[in-house]
Formats: C-alpha cells, sequence, structure tokens
C-alpha cells in the first residue's frame, strides 16, 4: 500500500514505527543519570535490579506511547491517527505543488504508520493475549483505510500535479524528489493509474495476494501425518507420536541416522495438494496484477529501484555464480560422498537430505569445533561491550542501558538503550528483547518501531527499533553464554539497528533500513565480517570465570571451519534464488512449480529431485522476499567488497567509519543504493566483481591451513 510503502519496502522483520519525537540536541554522555554501562546490564545481578526498578516506577504506555497502557488504548491511538490523516488528506490537495506536499504525504505515511507497525510487531510478540488481539484489530482498521487513500484519485493528483511541474521540482533537493517519487511509484503499482473497473480489479488482487500470502506463510510450518507402521520401529522416537500416527514437522537435517533424515525429508516434503494450489493462485495473482499496472512479470515490478534493477542483471549474476562455483561444488560433494561412504557404506550415494549433515561432519572432522569450547568467552555482557567498544572507535557512538518505566515494556527482561554520538548526542533507542519466553516467535529480527523525521518545527523524531533474539537466561552463577553462531547474530542484527539509528534522513518513508531488499542487509552482513576478526573479538572475548581472553588459533580455527562445503552451501542459496526468479518470471510458467523445481534443482544444485517432494510448498521466504531471494547473496557480496577495500587492514578506521557513515548509513532509501555503493567503494562495481568477491571469500586462509597441517 502507497502510504506504508515505507515501513513494508525495507526488511520483512522490519515492521514500522511508533512514539512522538524527541528533541535531537546536543546531550552530553553526563547528562542521563539513568543511564549505566551496556555490559552490566546484562548481567544476572542487574537485570534482577532492572526487575525491581522498573515495577517500582510510574505507569507508562508500551514504548513511552501514553494511550498503550492498555489493549483499548489501540482504539484511541487508532481513532487519532485516522482524525489526523483524513485532516492531511484534505491539507494534501489543497497545498500548491511545492516541497510541502511531500512533506504533508511522509506526515501522513508516519501517522498511519506509527499505529499500524507498532500493531504489527505487538501482535507477534506481546504475551498478553488481550494486547495482540487489540494489536491485530488495528491493523485490520488501519489497512482498510490505507486501500481507501490507495485508491483516492484527488490525493494522487496532488502528487502528480508536482511531479508535472518541472521549475518547483527542479528546484527540490535530491532526497526530496526521491521521496516524492517513491511516493508516486506506489500509488502506481497498486494501480490507481487506471480506470475505475481496472483500479478495482488491482484493489480485489492485492487483497487476495494479501489473504494468499498468509495462507500459504501458514501452510509452510504445518507437519505432515504418517501411520507409524510404514517406518521401522527403531526410529518413531524421532517423531511426535499421535495415535497411530507420526507427526514430522521438520528435516531433521543435523540426526546422525540416514534414515531419519530420509525419512522426514520424503515426508515433511510431500505435496500438499491445496498448499499446491495456494502457490499456483499466489504466483499467478502477483503476475495478473503486475501486468494489470503496466509491468512484464512481476519480477520487473518487484526489481524497480533495487541496486539489481531488473531481472536480467539477477540472472547474468546468478548464472555467471553458478559458473564460478561449479567446480568447487563438485569437489564439496565428492568430499561429502567419501565421508558418506566412510559412515554408510551400505548407501553412498549423496541425495539432498545428506548434505547439511555431512558438511556439518566434515567441518567437526578437520576442525574440531565444539561450540561448548566458545561460549564461555562469549558472555552477552562482554559481547555487548565489544559492540560498543566497536561502535566507539568506528563511528564515536557509545551504547547506554536506561532505566524502562512500569509499563514501557512488554516483558521484564526486555533492556532499553540509549545510543550516544560524542558531539551529536542522543541518536534514538534500541530495545533488546534478548531471552527466550513461552509463546516468543524463535526468529532473530529486527523491527523498527518509529522512522527518525525531520518535525515540522524543525526538531529531530528519534527512531526506536527493537531487536529480538532467543538467548538463554542467566542463572545466579552464570551469565547468559553465546555459541559463535549467537554472537554472529547479534552482531548481524547490531548492524541493522545502527543502519536504523543513523540513516537520519529528513522523511520517515526513507530512514534507515526502509532501503532496497538487496541494499538493506548490506550493514547487517558487514558486521559479520567485524565478528569474525580477531583484533575485533579480542577486545571483548575473555573467559567469564578466569578473564582469560580466547586464543587467537581458536578463532581462525572457527573462521576456516565455515569455509567447509561452503562453495555447496552457497550453490544451495543460488538455486533458492533461480527457481524464486523463474517462478516470478513470464507467465503462464511452461510446467507446474514441481516440474520446475525438477529441472531446476538437478541443472543449477546437483543433487537428485526426489520423487514425490515438493520442496517449494515449504519455501516460506516466496512471501516476503518473493523476486528478490538473490537479495542475500548480492549483499553479501557488497559487504565481502567493503570489509576487503575499508576495513579489513584496520577494522577500527575511524576515518573509513565516517566514510561508512557518510555515503552508506546516512541516506537510508533516500538514495539510489548503487549510487551509495559507488560513493563507498569509490567505483563502480559490476557483476562480475560481485561475483568475484563471494568467490574469493571461499578460499583458504594459507596462515590458519599451514598451522593446522
Amino acid at each position: 500500500s502507497a502510504m506504508l510503502a515505507g515501513c513494508r519496502r525495507a526488511l520483512p522483520a522490519a515492521l514500522g514505527r511508533a512514539l512522538r519525537g524527541r528533541s535531537a540536541g546536543p546531550v552530553r554522555r553526563s547528562v542521563s543519570t539513568s543511564w549505566c554501562p551496556v555490559g552490566a546490564a546484562f548481567d544476572a545481578k542487574q537485570q534482577r535490579e532492572q526487575r525491581r526498578g522498573s515495577a517500582a516506577g510510574r505507569e507508562m504506555g508500551l514504548f513511552g506511547v501514553p494511550e498503550l497502557s492498555c489493549p483499548e488504548g489501540f482504539q484511541e491511538a487508532q481513532d487519532k491517527a485516522l482524525q489526523e490523516s483524513e485532516q492531511l488528506v484534505q491539507k494534501a490537495c489543497s497545498t500548491p505543488p511545492g516541497p510541502e506536499t511531500v512533506m504533508i504525504f511522509d506526515q501522513l505515511s508516519d501517522g498511519l504508520c506509527r499505529v499500524a507497525d507498532l500493531a504489527d510487531f505487538v501482535k507477534i510478540t506481546h504475551p498478553d493475549f488481550a494486547f495482540r488481539e487489540a494489536a491485530e484489530e488495528a491493523c485490520r482498521n488501519i489497512g482498510t483505510v490505507v486501500e481507501k487513500l490507495n485508491t483516492d484519485v484527488e490525493l494522487c493528483q496532488s502528487l502528480r500535479r508536482l511531479l508535472a511541474d518541472e521549475i518547483v521540482m527542479s528546484s527540490l533537493d535530491p532526497e526530496t524528489r526521491r521521496v516524492a517519487e517513491l511516493f508516486m511509484f506506489d500509488f502506481e503499482i497498486s494501480g490507481i493509474h487506471l480506470d475505475e473497473e481496472k483500479r478495482k480489479k488491482a484493489v480485489n488482487l492485492n487483497v487476495r495476494i494479501l489473504d494468499l500470502c498468509n495462507e500459504f506463510l501458514t501452510g509452510t510450518h504445518l507437519p505432515n501425518k504418517i501411520d507409524k507402521h510404514i517406518l521401522p520401529e527403531h526410529i518413531w522416537y524421532n517423531f511426535t507420536a499421535e495415535g497411530n500416527y507420526l507427526q514430522v514437522a521438520g528435516l531433521h537435517a543435523d540426526c546422525p541416522d540416514d534414515l531419519v533424515r530420509e525419512a522426514a525429508y520424503k515426508i515433511f516434503l510431500y505435496p500438499n495438494a491445496e498448499q499446491l494450489s495456494r502457490l499456483e493462485e499466489l504466483l499467478a495473482s502477483r503476475n495478473s496484477l503486475a501486468q494489470l499496472v503496466g509491468y512484464e512479470t512481476f519480477a520487473h515490478r518487484a526489481l524497480q529501484g533495487t541496486m539489481a534493477r531488473n531481472p536480467e542483471t539477477v540472472r547474468q549474476f546468478l548464472d555467471l555464480l553458478s559458473d564460478q562455483l561449479s567446480k568447487r561444488t563438485q569437489k564439496d560433494f565428492e568430499m561429502m560422498t567419501k565421508m558418506k561412504m566412510k559412515l554408510s557404506p551400505q548407501n553412498s550415494k549423496l541425495m539432498p537430505w545428506d548434505h547439511p549433515y555431512y558438511s556439518g561432519v566434515l567441518r567437526a572432522e578437520r576442525y574440531n569445533i565444539d561450540p561448548g569450547l566458545y561460549c564461555p568467552f562469549f558472555s552477552l555482557g562482554a559481547c555487548m561491550e565489544g559492540l560498543n567498544s566497536l561502535f566507539s572507535q568506528l563511528l564515536g557512538i557509545s551504547l547506554y542501558a536506561e532505566q524502562t518505566q512500569r509499563g514501557e515494556v512488554w516483558s521484564e527482561d526486555v533492556r532499553k538503550l540509549a545510543v550516544v554520538h560524542e558531539t551529536e548526542g542522543l541518536l534514538g533507542y534500541i530495545y533488546c528483547d534478548f531471552f527466550q519466553r513461552p509463546d516468543k516467535p524463535h526468529q532473530d529480527c529486527h523491527f523498527t518501531v518509529r522512522g527518525g523525521r525531520r518535525k515540522e518545527n524543525g526538531e529531530y523524531q528519534l527512531p526506536v527499533v527493537v531487536l529480538m533474539l532467543s538467548l538463554p537466561h542467566s542463572t545466579r552463577g552464570t551469565p547468559t553464554l553465546l555459541s559463535p553462531g549467537m554472537m554472529e547474530n547479534l552482531f548481524h542484527e547490531m548492524g541493522h539497528a545502527m543502519h536504523s539509528m543513523l540513516g537520519r534522513t529528513r522523511y520517515q518513508h526513507v530512514t534507515g533500513t526502509r532501503c532496497p531488499t538487496d541494499f538493506a542487509e548490506v550493514p547487517s552482513i558487514l558486521m559479520e565480517y567485524f565478528a569474525n576478526d580477531y583484533r575485533v573479538v579480542n577486545q571483548f572475548a575473555r573467559h567469564y570465570k578466569t578473564g582469560q581472553p580466547l586464543p587467537k588459533n581458536m578463532v581462525s580455527r572457527l573462521c576456516e571451519s565455515k569455509k567447509v562445503c561452503a562453495a555447496a552451501d552457497m550453490q544451495l542459496q543460488v538455486f533458492y534464488a533461480a527457481l524464486d526468479q523463474i517462478y516470478h518470471g513470464k507467465h503462464p510458467l511452461k510446467k507446474s512449480t514441481t516440474e520446475i523445481l525438477k529441472e531446476t534443482q538437478e541443472k543449477v544444485y546437483g543433487l537428485p529431485y526426489v520423487p514425490n517432494t515438493a520442496w517449494q510448498l515449504r519455501f516460506s521466504h516466496l512471501v516476503g522476499y518473493g523476486a528478490k531471494y538473490y537479495s542475500y547473496l548480492m549483499s553479501r557480496a557488497v559487504a565481502s567488497m567493503v570489509w576487503k577495500q575499508c576495513f579489513a587492514q584496520d577494522p577500527f578506521d575511524r576515518a573509513m567509519g565516517e566514510r561508512y557513515r557518510r555515503e552508506m548509513l546516512a541516506h537510508g532509501g533516500g538514495k539510489e543504493p548503487i549510487l551509495m555503493v559507488q560513493g563507498m567503494l569509490q567505483k563502480s562495481p559490476s557483476v562480475e566483481d560481485f561475483v568475484d568477491a563471494l568467490v574469493s571469500d571461499l578460499d583458504q586462509d594459507f596462515e590458519t591451513f599451514i598451522m593446522d597441517s
């Protein structure tokens, strides 16, 4: 939808904005007495004190929004937002073409998103059912109003008058011009330019697509049942029993028993007729909508404004990457086959259910990486201090824990961090929802709860985000300890948070992570390179009992272990991305989705298709990443280039950190992504450059290789 497109465009997990703004005047570090060091905020003692402190504070609403002290407050917040939106629509329609038009549109978008996206977050994560239900109702109601705005021809005309006025347009700054064009693009992909009958058809297709997405997503997670007597009795215990049936809810990819993995693969991926029908209708509806609003295919529509720009570039990127990986992938498959022959000589042919397991076995055998050996060095407090130290050296930014008020957070173990620049002061807030709890979604993600923007009175509306992880709680004797994978995920999500804090755009429509999908992952993936560099890790990784630093060779071995079978892992991602492009390419599809899967799997991936399976019906990314699954690979390529060229020599280089902020983080989605990359690398990268960056990351480090030999 056009009005909500700013918040939807960024990440599937980036769900919008909330709260009233505060001034971002020069706040010195010593100003707030409620701030404490970030590392201490995550130790067991501090967590107990936080619980006592927040219980004693004055009552306020979620995220400090006064209305949201109770579930009924969503109705009040929603009514207020809708009333404001009516006034802004009238104002937009009566304002002469100029920069004020863009500002009014942005206010309109901000007012609706502040409620809708806060509600989107609450309906997923709040432990109280009444809050979740009220939030869901608010989402529905605002969504209905937005559908009406999308078909408001007079509102669209006010923007069209601005875009048609060459004199006024030439006087606008580049960011304002781009935001005006993005609003018009959002209108047009909703069919505003069509006649009334076609516009009605576009609205109906949008509604149907939304329903199909929700139904398909639910279907991707549903378990399959099988009569337990069909399977050998000795493997029954691996699955959930339900009378005479066994429930298979996943692929059991890490199970050492070949038979369990094979059974899980064949049962979990067995085709479901309803889910198949949903997928076919979803792909056809997306194509119909794209063609209705003037695009050749859905992929052409989805890739407008991205770094790749069109499906042809994506195909070129994936084909070239596949060619460059083929020999390495073949070698990886040969190593896995040898390992399978060694462990299961009776059935040595490598199958799709073997790849994740045997690549893990090879990693463990070659590098003997036991996550348990690393955890004591990665206490959560130490990791947070490590991030704080890195941001301080690179960007002049510090993280401080701030006491929350009663009612401000949805769970007592949520921590609130103030992000403070050494000269610019308070930049925004990060709420850290890091710990496991019943019914909390098991996913690591970043939510934008309120976007930054320049307000009408000249003050800056500070951004507010949530980082959600699923970490174990600390105990009285032991702090929360992270595995290497958890530590890397923490750095990744904090990369998104810094993008939100530093993407200080004039308009919330393009703030922070609200940028094209294939650029949005660059800052987060870049943080993974920092997390895997010994110079960075050595600043914070200390044994929580002895204070001993993590030995350098343990970090080197961990990094090198990730390269074992990495070509085959990347080839699998290329296969998924290629499949996604074909599904969203020219319609009608030449074959069924399953026949296309079989053909693409054998051509691009290399391991045989298994009859009577339909992996595409479990491909949940088709919902949030339709025609954009390639984005992760392209973002990784850019992050790799930025790391090697700008930070590999010195990961704490302040001048390079400032260039990174100025060229890549500061613009949010307010500048074309490829121009931001060009500004950082000081050259225009080609598709070949992207591919070379990814492939060179697979090369072994000679020093570690010799040391291990």
